[in-house]
């Protein structure tokens, strides 16, 4: 069984030894209650634009939608958060701006094995488990934080897309239907991140039916699949429902595709 999306119970199971992120906003962490023993780490605290306008974003020429190795290290080391931890994060929004937590801790060194996302949300752990609304004691770490090297990251740039729209790799992209036919890399399909997710339960929709759709447009676990799309929190939850049913080689792209126009490359329209 895979560990990358995993249950309430098991979280609740390991909840002294896993370090539990909540990402939602600090009022909703305070005010509405959060799973004991959470620590909140905003997600306007690691978005990528939340600070460049101050020129504190730290990103250092990083490509894609980064906070900055030095910001991100910071947020870590004050919700006592070390290098070696177990994490699990979650929001109240279907996982989605969790993931994106989770996909940056990867993309900043963290050992991605030790990474998991909440199945389901805050709305769906507390049908059966209990919250809290006391604050954690937190002991400061001393977290640190290094982009991957190009060798070993998934993050590519537009130059390795274009190579891929030569090849047999699987361009996904994550945007609404309206974006999609506006423009899109030649050659996509299009992926809406809700269509892998339950309504009800908020979380995951079973996995054979997630692999019926995504076999339905070529996303196999055989292929090279490149992600990409206009908000990085929907390439990160794509990309982290691959990694939970094993796919292996997958990479994204979190440039504009006004950046993919502006060096020349063509975009397609329609369906």
């Amino acid at each position: 069984m895979s560990e990358v999306v995993v249950p309430a119970g098991w979280v609740a199971e390991r909840s002294d030894e896993v370090a539990i992120v909540d990402v939602r906003d600090a009022w909703e962490f305070d005010g509405i209650g959060h799973v004991p023993g959470a620590v909140n780490v905003p997600f306007d605290a690691f978005r990528a634009s939340q600070h460049a306008d101050e020129g504190e974003d730290g990103r250092d020429g990083e490509a894609g939608m980064l906070p900055g190795s030095e910001r991100f290290a910071s947020l870590l080391s004050e919700a006592g958060i070390a290098n070696g931890d177990e994490i699990v994060a979650y929001d109240d929004t279907h996982g989605v701006f969790a993931a994106r937590f989770l996909v940056t801790a990867e993309l900043y060194g963290h050992d991605p094995a030790k990474l998991h996302l909440l199945d389901g949300d805050f709305s769906s752990w507390q049908l059966e488990h209990e919250t809290t609304s006391e604050a954690t004691d937190v002991e400061p770490t001393s977290y640190e934080a290094a982009l991957l090297p190009a060798e070993e990251t998934p993050l590519v740039d537009a130059e390795a897309v274009a190579d891929a729209v030569e090849s047999d790799t699987v361009i996904v992209d994550t945007r609404e239907d309206w974006e999609f036919e506006e423009g899109h890399i030649p050659g996509a399909v299009r992926l809406d991140w809700q269509e892998l997710v339950d309504e009800e339960s908020r979380g995951l929709k079973p996995r054979e039916e997630i692999k019926t759709i995504l076999d339905e447009r070529g996303v196999t676990r055989d292929s090279r699949i490149v992600l990409y799309c206009n908000t990085a929190r929907r390439i990160s939850h794509t990309y982290t429902v691959l990694r939970h049913l094993g796919y292996e080689n997958v990479a994204f792209y979190e440039g504009s595709l006004t950046e993919w126009e502006a060096e020349g490359r063509p975009l397609e329209t329609g369906t």
